[in-house]
C-alpha cells in the first residue's frame, strides 16, 4: 500500500485524507524509506539551511499555551524590547562566515507596533547593504501594507505558523483567531513574498489534527514547512504534557512529505529531544534544518549539524 501511495505522489497524483491516515499510523521503516525517495525526486539531495535571531522577548499579550513568552505565564525566561542593530548584524555575519544562507529576524508580540516596525525596517537595510544574506522575519500578524513595506526593502520570506489544525486552534489559543493566521499568509503572499509555515506537534492534538494541518498548508501552497517538536515549558500550561516519541515525530514527518511532496520539510524547534539531532528525520523526508540557537530553547550547532548532513551524504 505504502509503495503504490508513493507511487501515486511522483505521478502528481495528490493523496487524500484517508490515505495521510493509513501512512502515519503505518509502519516506520517502509514509510520512511519511500517518504525519502519522494524527497530525493523533487527535492534532490541537498538540505535548506536557515537560522534565526531572538530580537524582542517576551512580554506578549497572546495567550498560546505552549509559548514561554507569554505574558500570562511565568516562565522566568529573558525578557528583553528591540535588541540594537549592532549584535543583529554581528550576528547575521557569523551565520554567513557559517555558509548558511538564510538569516531571520523573530520578534515576541501580536503585531510589530509602530516604532518596532521601523525599527525592523532600518535594521533589514542595513543587512541588505552589508551582507549577501536571503532576509527572512517572524514578526506576528502582518497587514498587506507591512507586506508590501518588507518587500520593497527585499525580504525573501515571512514565517507564520499556523501551529496546528483549524479544530485544534482554540484549544492552544484565544486571543487571536486561526483566520488571524491565514489572513496574515494571504497579506504576505498577495506582496508576493515566499511564506514559511507549519506547526508544532506534540499539544495534545489528535493524528487527525496533524494530517488536517498538513492539508491546510498543501492548500495554501507553502513551500516551506517547519515542523516543531513541543518541548514542555515549565510556567506554561503544557509543561506536564508527555512528549512525542521518536515514531510519532518522523511518522509525522514522512506523511508531511507525502502530502508535501515538493516543500521544504524543515525539522525546526525540539529536535533536541532526539538522540540522533533528527539524522534520522534527514532520511525519512526531511530536506530543510532550522540551525543555531531557538528563541527560548537551545538549539543545535551548526557546525554540528552540518556535519551531519555530510552523514547522510546530502548537501547544504
Amino acid at each position: 500500500m505504502i509503495k503504490k501511495l508513493f507511487e501515486k505522489v511522483l505521478q502528481n497524483i495528490a493523496i487524500n485524507k484517508e490515505e495521510a491516515i493509513y501512512l502515519i499510523n503505518s509502519d516506520s521503516e517502509e514509510l520512511y524509506y519511500y517518504a525519502n525517495k519522494i524527497k530525493n525526486y523533487f527535492c534532490d539531495d541537498k538540505v535548506d539551511l536557515c537560522s534565526i535571531i531572538n530580537a524582542k522577548s517576551g512580554n506578549c499579550t497572546e495567550n498560546c499555551k505552549y509559548c514561554a513568552q507569554s505574558a500570562k505565564y511565568k516562565t522566568n525566561i529573558k525578557i528583553f524590547p528591540m535588541i540594537k542593530h549592532e549584535k543583529i548584524l554581528s550576528e547575521a555575519k557569523k551565520i554567513e562566515k557559517n555558509n548558511i544562507k538564510k538569516f531571520s529576524i523573530v520578534i515576541s508580540g501580536k503585531t510589530p507596533s509602530n516604532e518596532d516596525f521601523k525599527d525592523i525596517l532600518k535594521i533589514y537595510k542595513k543587512l541588505k547593504k552589508e551582507t549577501n544574506l536571503e532576509l527572512c522575519g517572524s514578526l506576528g500578524l502582518l497587514t498587506y501594507e507591512m507586506a508590501l513595506e518588507l518587500k520593497k526593502i527585499g525580504i525573501s520570506t515571512l514565517h507564520n505558523n499556523l501551529e496546528t489544525s483549524k479544530d485544534y486552534f482554540s484549544k492552544i489559543c484565544t486571543t487571536h483567531t486561526y483566520e488571524d493566521k491565514i489572513n496574515t499568509i494571504k497579506n504576505i503572499q498577495k506582496a508576493n513574498i515566499k511564506v514559511c509555515s507549519g506547526g508544532i506537534i506534540g499539544l495534545g492534538e489528535s493524528i487527525t489534527d496533524r494530517i488536517n494541518l498538513a492539508f491546510e498548508l498543501k492548500k495554501l501552497n507553502i513551500k516551506s514547512i517547519p515542523i516543531n517538536i513541543l518541548t514542555p515549558i515549565k510556567g506554561t500550561p503544557l509543561n506536564n504534557i508527555k512528549i512525542l516519541s521518536k515514531k510519532e515525530i518522523l511518522n509525522t514527518i514522512s506523511t508531511f512529505r507525502f502530502i508535501n511532496p515538493k516543500s521544504n520539510i524543515r525539522f525546526a524547534g525540539g529536535r533536541q529531544l532526539l538522540s540522533d539531532n533528527g539524522k534520522k528525520g534527514l532520511l525519512s523526508g526531511a530536506n530543510a534544518i532550522l540551525t543555531g540557537n531557538y528563541l527560548t530553547t537551545t538549539g543545535s550547532n551548526i557546525t554540528k549539524d552540518i556535519n551531519m548532513i555530510k552523514e547522510c551524504e546530502l548537501k547544504i
